[in-house]
């Protein structure tokens, strides 16, 4: 392991304190009594404080030292005094512990006092103060000038959710957004309890990966020699618990599909799902609305949501627009009643990749995604989907094409989606069928036959709609997040690159190099003084591991920094 200069430092200071008898990471518990804001809420002049934290700043003027502590609900001034830490003859505390092996980041409790500086800041006089974990590595804490300019901000995305530990101390927003998610789950909580649904628990790993269309991750179970899929859904559960008599639950779920990511989808992420008997999908809508209006004022104070450029109203009601008639206003094609070979020449007219494999649910999905949803700002519930879209709805009432089925767009992406489910069991069957043909023409999301659930059809589920909600999404837009990594605490990350031990030589190539970016070749190798021997074998080295890269240009050839 390569150490930087100041983390060797720390561990120096590390050894100095364990040879003091200081344990660095004590086991006891610490009494800890208030909090950052606790402090300043029911500040009294003269109380008694026992808190711990962070210390982010400090600043030592002789025996005398102001500093900040960072703790769960933000940060406190605190003020170290020699004789008031050391009334006795022994300094050692103060002069050697805080000023000499004390770093910015160490965790550390503080017995004081409160007081009010002339200045009118509330502080904590420190009377005592114990180490509790000491930092081997320095916080990249940003810098602010005297104009107010923030320099070495730790703002990199990928260093920001790789190391979420290090985001959530040095950018306060961050925690604030995941107090906001909890806000947000709870608010759903309350709304389902207050109506009597039971929150339950369904299995992750499922023997077929049922109640959507997706591709999953596939695994396997030693002992009972059979494979196993991580759930796509919780969908086909939660129903048959709607058979076995419940009237209405909901499950907060984690969810794995094995596709793409990008800034809205993540290959692990969470849904609320919701199954109510005795209700359609217009109940369901109905329901909706007054969820999500509550929601954004638990979670934001108001119905309004700034979400980018656009202010997104959430209160009730919203627009009802069918799929058909949405591609008819934005495309001008109407498409109902169309073939799956007509659909296919529709999507190519409009410029939209489409491949043999696509049945005329897939077509039509492909077709409103490409070009109408990114239409739908304010919430709008795209209703009456045709039946090759849908094959776990129940038929429309009015339409044998279509379904009783809506799509939640805000901020032209989807958000909910949700049925009139179906409980025709031979109708279930059929439409499972048309899936598994789909399947044989190369549809790798075509969803499997869960011939369980057929038979728990079979034994009757009452009519019932469903819903399911996702929360990610959900967050980002209460958040103002445009990327589903910004709410997730530890999103998924492609592996870490190896870190390279360098030979002496190496380094001095890298010093060189790094702070130009590129260089010419003949001008590094003269700069690094390196014999030829070395220096091919250095160069060759570094552009193994993907340092360096020398590329030829008109002139000569050049060196450029690729780490």
């Amino acid at each position: 392991m390569q150490l930087s200069e100041q983390e060797i430092v720390r561990r120096e200071k590390l050894t100095k304190l364990r040879e003091m008898g200081i344990d660095p990471y004590p086991a006891a518990l610490y009494p800890v009594d208030a909090t950052s804001k606790s402090i300043k809420n029911d500040f009294e002049e003269g109380k008694k404080v026992v808190i711990s934290g962070r210390l982010m700043s400090r600043r030592i003027q002789g025996k005398a030292s102001f500093a900040e502590l960072q703790d769960s609900e933000g940060r406190i001034q605190v003020y170290f005094n020699r004789d008031e830490i050391c009334p006795d003859d022994d300094k050692t505390l103060y002069n050697d512990v805080y000023k000499k092996l004390l770093d910015i980041g160490d965790i550390i409790g503080i017995e004081g006092e409160l007081f009010t500086t002339q200045v009118g800041e509330k502080t904590v006089m420190v009377k005592n103060f114990s180490l509790l974990s000491k930092s081997l590595k320095p916080l990249p804490l940003p810098k602010v000038d005297d104009e107010g300019k923030v320099y070495d901000a730790f703002n990199d995305p990928e260093l920001r959710y790789r190391q979420r530990y290090v985001d959530l101390v040095v950018n306060p927003h961050v925690k604030d957004t995941f107090i906001k998610r909890t806000k947000i789950t709870n608010s759903i909580r309350e709304f389902y309890n207050k109506k009597g649904y039971l929150e339950v628990e369904t299995p992750i790993l499922q023997p077929i990966p049922g109640g959507a269309a997706a591709r999953p991750f596939l695994t396997h179970h030693n002992a009972l020699n059979i494979p196993l899929y991580l759930r796509i859904a919780n969908e086909l559960y939660l129903k048959r618990l709607i058979v076995g008599g419940f009237d209405g639950v909901y499950e907060f779920s984690k969810d794995f599909r094995n596709e793409g990511m990008d800034r809205t989808h993540n290959p692990e992420f969470t849904v609320m799902e919701l199954y109510v008997a005795y209700k359609d999908y217009n109940w369901m809508m109905d329901t909706t609305e007054k969820l999500l209006e509550k929601v954004a004022i638990d979670a934001t104070g108001s119905s309004k949501v700034k979400v980018g450029d656009h202010e997104i109203e959430f209160k009730a009601p919203y627009p009802r627009v069918p799929i058909l008639e949405a591609i008819k206003i934005h495309t001008g094609y109407d498409v109902a009643g169309m073939e799956e070979d007509e659909l296919r020449e529709v999507a190519k007219k409009l410029d939209i990749e489409v491949d043999e494999t696509m049945g005329i649910g897939k077509l039509i999905d492909e077709i409103f995604g490409e070009k109408c949803e990114h239409h739908y700002i304010q919430p709008t519930f795209i209703i009456d989907y045709p039946k090759e879209m849908s094959p776990l709805t129940k038929e429309h009432r009015t339409n044998p094409r279509l379904t009783e089925r809506f799509e939640l767009m805000v901020n032209g992406k989807e958000l909910a989606n949700a049925y009139s489910e179906l409980n025709d069991p031979i109708d279930q069957r059929e439409r499972f069928e048309e899936q598994l043909k789909l399947s044989e023409k190369g549809d790798d999301e075509a969803m499997f036959i869960d011939q369980d659930f057929l038979r728990a059809l079979e034994y009757g589920m009452p009519p019932t709609s469903g819903i399911g909600i996702g929360i990610d999404r959900l967050v980002m837009l209460m958040t103002n997040n445009s990327s589903i990594q910004e709410v997730l605490f530890f999103p998924q990350m492609r592996p870490e690159k190896k870190q390279v031990e360098l030979t002496e030589e190496e380094k001095t190539i890298m010093d060189i190099l790094k702070p130009q970016d590129e260089m010419p070749l003949a001008d590094l190798k003269a700069k690094a003084g390196l014999s030829g021997k070395k220096w091919d074998k250095s160069t060759k080295s570094l552009t193994k591991h993907g340092l360096i890269k020398v590329e030829k240009t008109e002139d000569a050839l050049l060196v450029k920094y690729t780490g």
